[in-house]
């Protein structure tokens, strides 16, 4: 099975499975010497466990993690680093009616295509959204990592249930003090509401996640086939559950001219405005980086519907277990792991590019 690593100096290979013993991953390429212990990871992961808020599931797990390798005396030693998590409270029973059926809005019918009928359909193995803890737990190195360097990065959600909150409101550095973790205080009533109506309905709810990068410096990325925000983009559609990907104005820049588009230049390398998200032709530009994120709902709805078994004969499933409702909030620590992993890996990749000497008799300025 393919696309289990990501990163090209800063690389993850995660494993495991949402009912299985566990999940973790392998991180390599981080540098010697960056103070790390599993408080690191553990505060992370403890914004993406489950059993929070309105939305969560009600499975319980810790997410406690161990650090397997790499780290020594409370410093990176260049090594691999090694992590685990264990799966505590898998309650696989809740699964079996799905062995023979395929559900609606989830990868069964894709696995079952792809490994010629063999899959794990308990919570849907690697697909499980739980496959996420290797991801934010790889994240919490990278975040330590751009904190050396004065990179930060926000998150919180922006809309949920088709109810946004109006740009000029967004507060992203206190959305995780919030619940649903909003950009906002003032739609945390109206998200409220929304999520008891779609829980009465049986149903489940969408969103949209905003994040930022803070202080990132001109000239990570490459002008071709890696730009920055390719590489963004590519790392933020492989998380379950993301749909779209706007960097900037994103779609909204299409209905732009280019003198409403384009951001005009100042002094001092700085800009009158930032429409293009702090990325020009795939490298940054210095500027705040601006991305949103489009959530699909949860596909485990409490309603029957139509699908077919593996006789491809049609069929009903009403799907049991325990699920979120909304993928928000849990999505955003998720989200600022893969930013950060793709910005620290541009990061180390621009560090160690070599730069030769001009020429006498050349002006490149």
């Amino acid at each position: 099975m393919a696309g289990n690593s990501f990163g090209r100096i800063l690389r993850l290979t995660s494993y495991g499975e949402s009912h299985g013993p566990g999940l973790g991953g392998v991180l390599d390429g981080c540098p010697a010497g960056l103070p790390l212990g599993e408080e690191d990871l553990q505060r992370e992961l403890d914004l993406r466990k489950p059993g929070q808020g309105a939305t969560a599931t009600k499975r319980k797990e810790s997410d406690t993690v161990r650090i397997l390798s790499g780290v020594f005396q409370g410093l990176t030693t260049g090594t691999p680093i090694a992590f685990h998590i264990a799966n505590e409270d898998q309650r696989s029973r809740d699964y079996g009616n799905l062995a023979q059926v395929f559900r609606p809005g989830h990868a069964d019918w894709g696995f079952f295509k792809k490994f010629h009928g063999i899959r794990d359909y308990r919570g849907g193995g690697r697909s499980s959204g739980r496959e996420t803890v290797a991801r934010v737990a790889a994240g919490a190195i990278a975040k330590k990592l751009l904190a050396t360097r004065g990179i930060r990065i926000v998150a919180g959600a922006v809309e949920l249930g088709g109810i946004a909150v109006p740009p000029a409101a967004y507060d992203l550095d206190a959305a995780l003090s919030r619940p649903f973790f909003a950009a906002a205080d003032s739609v945390v009533p109206l998200w409220e509401e929304r999520v008891a109506t779609a829980r009465a309905a049986g149903d489940t709810l969408g969103g949209v996640v905003q994040v930022v990068a803070r202080n990132v410096p001109a000239g990570l990325g490459e002008p071709c086939f890696d730009k920055l925000d390719a590489r963004l983009a590519y790392a933020l559609m492989g998380v379950g559950a993301v749909k779209a990907v706007e960097v900037g104005e994103g779609f909204a820049a299409a209905r732009l001219t280019g003198s409403q588009n384009n951001d005009p230049m100042l002094p001092g390398g700085r800009f009158a405005s930032n429409h293009a998200g702090g990325i020009l032709g795939g490298i940054s530009s210095g500027q705040d980086i601006v991305l949103r994120v489009g959530v699909k709902p949860i596909a485990s709805i409490a309603q029957e519907q139509r699908t077919i078994d593996v006789h491809d004969q049609p069929a009903t499933v009403r799907i049991g277990g325990r699920h979120d409702l909304a993928a928000i909030p849990r999505i955003v620590p998720v989200l600022t792991a893969m930013t950060a992993l793709v910005l620290a890996d541009a990061l180390l990749l621009q560090e160690r590019m070599a730069v030769l000497p001009v020429p006498d008799g050349v002006d490149w300025f």
